[in-house]
């Protein structure tokens, strides 16, 4: 890979460590503050949430590392880098799943930007990566649609 293509597929990697980071806590905001008659259905699936954000956080950074690149890894440096926001607080249930249907939305844009910018770069690692999880990502989106009705 070429320096200019390696430095454009870190940037998208680390702006989906940036990402994921930010939904992980927010994750973690929502597994402990979720109230009313779903709070156990939602409070088990933030949790499953939060894990798949991990595993995801681990994985880009490595690909980061793995390209030669350096990921990002402090709090300061993923609330500037993300699109997603932390949580607000006091939202509802409702409120909670509809705000990360919106995040993973976003998110799924920005995977579909990162994968251009990979194949560009001809790494088809990166490709396969991104789209992994933007397949997972559609599937949450549909879930989480249907929960709210």
């Amino acid at each position: 890979m070429a320096q200019q293509t390696v430095m454009s597929v870190t940037e998208v990697l680390n702006k989906q460590i940036a990402n994921w980071s930010v939904l992980y806590v927010k994750l973690h905001h929502y597994h402990w503050f979720v109230k009313g008659n779903q709070f156990f259905t939602l409070h088990t699936k933030f949790e499953e949430l939060y894990g798949e954000a991990a595993q995801y956080i681990d994985d880009l950074a490595e690909r980061v590392l793995a390209i030669g690149g350096k990921p990002l890894s402090t709090m300061k440096d993923y609330l500037a880098q993300s699109t997603v926001k932390e949580a607000a607080g006091n939202e509802s249930a409702e409120a909670m799943v509809k705000v990360l249907t919106a995040d993973f939305g976003a998110v799924i844009g920005e995977l579909q930007e990162g994968i251009k910018a990979a194949e560009a770069a001809e790494d088809e690692s990166t490709v396969d990566m991104f789209i992994g999880m933007h397949t997972a990502l559609e599937k949450h989106v549909w879930m989480l649609k249907s929960f709210i009705g």
